[in-house]
């Protein structure tokens, strides 16, 4: 039977158990190699406040957030967009 896909899905290459982490949405257990990482800065001051503390040359930390996403909950997001069949065969960059 012919493959989807030539990684099956997956970054994992030869190394073995790449470990599991949880989708931030659903709660999904997905392979580590096959979640979609996205990391966002959360800001903790509104932006006008934040213009006039910088101003006077106050420092405003913004933590970095770290989510994993499955791919139904991504492509959902528009994280990631669904490919034709020619497109998943293609390595590279995405068009």
């Amino acid at each position: 039977m012919p493959l989807k896909r030539a990684s099956r899905g997956r970054t994992k290459g030869g190394k073995g158990y790449s470990g599991v982490v949880q989708c931030t949405n659903c709660g999904q257990t997905v392979p580590k190699d096959k979640a979609k990482k996205v990391t966002s800065r959360l800001n903790l001051v509104e932006h006008t406040l934040a213009k006039e503390l910088r101003a006077q040359g106050a420092y405003i930390a913004s933590p970095t957030v770290l989510k994993w996403y499955c791919i139904s909950c991504a492509i959902h997001f528009k994280i990631l967009k669904i490919r034709s069949a020619d497109n998943r065969r293609k390595r590279g960059k995405l068009r």
